[in-house]
C-alpha cells in the first residue's frame, strides 16, 4: 500500500517522462533563501550606520591587601544612535559607573561620550556624543511583533566590531530580572545569537527597524537570548534625557512574598490568598507615617491587588509620587485599610 501511494505522488511531479519534483523543490528553496538574504542584507544596511561600539572604563578598589588602592577596568558593549543630535541608547549594565566612554561609529569616527541617565530597574542608559551627520536607527513598534518573525541582531561580540546575527522571535511578553532586582515586563526572547559585546545593540525587524534593544543572554543555554521591547526603551528614553532617571514612587518598606492561610482568606473574604509581608520600614519613610507595621501583610493598593513584591513596583508608578492611596493589608488575622501617600525613590531601588 505504501509503494504505489510514493510513485503516484512521484509521477504527479513528472514532466515529459523526467522527474521534475527535485528541480522545482530546488528552486523554491533557491527563492526562499533569496527573500531571506534579501531581507537580512536590506535591514543590516539600514540599521548598521547607527550601530556604536563603545569602550568602557571604570575604576574598581582593591579586592585585598595586596591589590591595594584602585585599578582601571575596562570593558566594550554596543549601542545605536536614536536621534541626529548624538542620543545613544544601550544598556545600563554597560555604562553603569563608568569612568571614561568612547564610542566608535561604523564610519570610523570615534567620540568621548557622557551618560544622560542610566536605569537599572530596566537595564537600559542613554549616552550622548557631539557629532555631525549622525544616521538615526528608525524605531519600530514593539506591540506589532509575532512570533515566528525574523529578528536580527547587530553588535560588537567579544570586539568583533558590527557582527550580524539573525533568528526568530521565539517568544513575547517574558519577564526579565535585572541586575537591580526589578522585573523588567514584556521582555522578547529571540534565538538571534547573542555574546558578550552584543548587550545594547540593536534588534531590528525585516525593515530594519528597532524592536528591542538586546540586554541578555542564558548560558550554557544556547539560543535563549532576551531584549528589551522598543516601546519600553521609548519611555525609558525619554524619561532619562528629561530627569536623567527614571522617577518612581516608594513607601519605604521591605518585604516578601507569603500565601494567607485559606481560613483567613475565608473569614475575611479576600480577593486573593498572596501578599507582602512587611519585614522592615524605613525611618522617615511615608510606610512609617502611615502607620504600617512589620508583620503587616500588603494585599492591594488602591483595590489593585498585591500578589508579591513585583506587583507592588508595578504599581508604584511616577504617577503615585504625592498622592494619597489606600492600602489595605492583613494585621495578624484582622482586615485593616490605612491612607499613605508614597514618595519618590531616591537611590535605593526598594518598595
Amino acid at each position: 500500500m505504501t509503494a504505489p501511494a510514493l510513485k503516484t505522488i512521484h509521477n504527479a511531479g513528472s514532466v515529459n517522462g523526467r522527474d521534475a519534483d527535485v528541480s522545482f523543490a530546488d528552486s523554491t528553496d533557491a527563492g526562499l533563501l533569496d527573500a531571506y538574504s534579501t531581507a537580512g542584507v536590506q535591514a543590516a544596511e539600514r540599521i548598521s550606520p547607527s550601530v556604536a561600539f563603545i569602550e568602557v572604563s571604570k575604576t574598581a578598589a582593591g579586592r585585598d591587601a595586596v591589590e591595594r588602592g584602585t585599578r582601571e577596568m575596562r570593558g566594550s558593549g554596543s549601542g545605536f544612535v536614536f536621534t541626529p543630535d548624538g542620543f545613544i541608547l544601550t544598556n545600563s549594565h554597560v555604562v553603569h559607573g563608568a569612568t571614561k566612554l568612547v564610542v566608535t561609529l561604523s564610519d570610523g569616527r570615534r567620540f568621548d561620550a557622557a551618560v544622560v541617565g542610566d536605569d537599572p530597574g530596566t537595564d537600559l542608559a542613554v549616552i550622548r556624543i557631539f557629532a555631525r551627520e549622525l544616521i538615526a536607527a528608525p524605531l519600530g513598534d514593539s506591540s506589532q511583533i509575532r512570533v515566528g518573525q525574523l529578528a536580527i541582531a547587530i553588535g560588537n561580540p567579544y570586539g568583533f566590531q558590527y557582527s550580524v546575527t539573525a533568528g526568530v522571535v521565539s517568544a513575547l511578553g517574558r519577564s526579565l530580572r535585572s541586575e537591580s532586582g526589578r522585573l523588567i515586563d514584556n521582555v522578547i526572547q529571540t534565538d538571534a545569537a547573542l555574546n558578550p559585546g552584543n548587550s545594547g545593540g540593536p534588534l531590528v525587524n525585516s525593515r530594519g527597524e528597532v524592536i528591542g534593544v538586546n540586554t541578555a543572554v542564558i548560558l550554557p543555554a544556547q539560543g535563549l537570548c532576551f531584549a528589551v521591547a522598543v516601546n519600553t526603551a521609548k519611555f525609558t528614553a525619554g524619561q532619562l534625557i528629561m530627569h536623567g532617571r527614571i522617577r518612581r514612587a516608594h513607601l519605604g518598606v521591605g518585604g516578601q512574598n507569603v500565601t494567607v492561610p485559606r481560613l483567613i482568606v475565608r473569614a475575611q473574604n479576600l480577593r486573593s490568598e498572596c501578599g507582602v509581608l512587611v519585614t522592615a520600614i524605613e525611618s522617615h519613610s511615608p510606610a512609617e507615617r502611615a502607620g504600617l507595621r512589620e508583620g503587616d501583610v500588603i494585599l492591594a493598593l488602591e483595590d489593585l491587588p498585591v500578589q508579591g513584591v513585583d506587583d507592588l513596583h508595578k504599581l508604584l508608578t511616577d504617577s503615585r509620587i504625592g498622592v494619597r492611596c489606600r492600602l489595605t493589608l492583613l494585621r495578624r488575622s484582622e482586615r485593616v485599610e490605612l491612607e499613605v501617600v508614597p514618595g519618590e525613590m531616591e537611590t535605593k531601588d526598594s518598595s
